[in-house]
């Protein structure tokens, strides 16, 4: 929220409401900075959006990435490969939010951010036009320097859920989360499943009694079908490896292809 108390103009929030209230949710894709290469990726980003993503969640390459599959894991790589800086994240954000008119959400591990410095880091970011964070590695009661830095910088915060979480870990989320609350589909890594863990459905249900007001379900998401299921329950379909592994097979015409065929949902 900004001082005024009005949501912030970059955050995802009016995004999730928009397609929510048209009867549908949000389809967020996933793309790592830098790969294949740093013009590569921002060119990728643009196109999604340009076939139907509606909000981006651009990755942080990082060279231990406990919660990433081998998709995204050897993408990250090539990237780190090619030189990527954390520097690029914010350049990135810049050069996508130039071109389109949609959220940018940056995922990172935590470690970077406290490298980098929180506050510096949730600055640049808000001047880039970035809509705020996704942290899949810290809670929100180890959180208080990113809370307090992201209300400061009106930046969306978006803390992670899992079948496992407890109610009083639920309510937690719920309450510190800004932009969406990220519902975990599955305990394990990040990659494309064949059938969604039924756990999500629950794990949905299981936020909103806790109190959370938007909610969104990533981690194994590749087809239409299953992107429209989602969306029957929660407020957005987030896609990673199965884009990835789009670009990386097929470059640009593959990755616009499966996202026109997910955004047909």
């Amino acid at each position: 929220m900004t001082a005024s108390g009005a949501v912030s103009p970059r955050s995802i929030a009016p995004t999730i409401d928009a397609r929510r209230d048209a009867g549908g949710g949000a389809l967020i894709g996933y793309l790592p900075v830098g790969f294949p290469t740093f013009a590569g990726s921002v060119d990728a980003a643009v196109a999604l959006v340009e076939h139907g993503v509606d909000a981006l969640e651009l990755g942080v390459p990082y060279s231990d990435p406990v919660m990433d599959g081998p998709v995204i894991q050897a993408a990250a790589q090539t990237a780190l490969d090619e030189g990527f800086r954390l520097t690029d994240v914010f350049r990135a954000v810049e050069a996508v939010r130039s071109r389109v008119d949609a959220p940018v959400l940056v995922m990172t591990y935590w470690n970077p951010v406290l490298q980098y410095g929180v506050d510096r880091f949730a600055d640049e970011l808000a001047a880039a036009g970035g809509a705020g964070l996704i942290t899949p590695d810290i809670t929100p009661d180890a959180a208080a320097d990113w809370i307090a830095a992201s209300d400061r910088a009106d930046l969306d915060r978006v803390f992670l859920a899992a079948p496992s979480s407890t109610p009083e870990r639920l309510r937690l989320v719920a309450e510190a989360s800004r932009g969406f609350a990220y519902a975990v589909s599955t305990m394990g890594i990040t990659g494309a499943r064949a059938e969604m863990d039924a756990a999500a459905r629950q794990l949905v249900a299981r936020m909103r009694d806790a109190g959370t007001e938007r909610a969104c379900v990533g981690i194994g998401i590749s087809t239409p079908d299953q992107v429209a299921d989602v969306l029957s329950y929660a407020d957005g379909a987030i896609v990673g490896s199965a884009l990835v592994r789009a670009l990386a097979d097929g470059g640009i015409p593959a990755l616009t292809r499966l996202a026109a065929s997910l955004a047909a949902r």
